[in-house]
């Protein structure tokens, strides 16, 4: 299982919207909105890398809103 942190920038006044639209993608574990230079961080999981990267592009990205995207995954050192 892959996990990851989404942090994504949208257009102004559209991140409570975003960030309920993406909660009800399947993968997605959460979405907030937030402040700061990130409007809607996302919690998500997969169960490799690839289906990772298609959960983000062709899902979330997908969602009306969103200007930008960064991926962090997480790693257990």
């Amino acid at each position: 299982m892959v996990q990851a942190y989404i942090l994504i920038q949208t257009e102004v006044g559209k991140a409570a919207t975003v960030a309920r639209e993406i909660a009800g993608i399947t993968g997605v574990t959460q979405a907030e909105d937030v402040t700061g230079p990130y409007d809607v961080i996302v919690r998500a999981e997969a169960r490799n890398v690839d289906e990772l990267g298609k959960l983000v592009v062709a899902q979330i990205q997908a969602v009306d809103g969103i200007t930008r995207t960064l991926t962090c995954p997480i790693v257990h050192i």
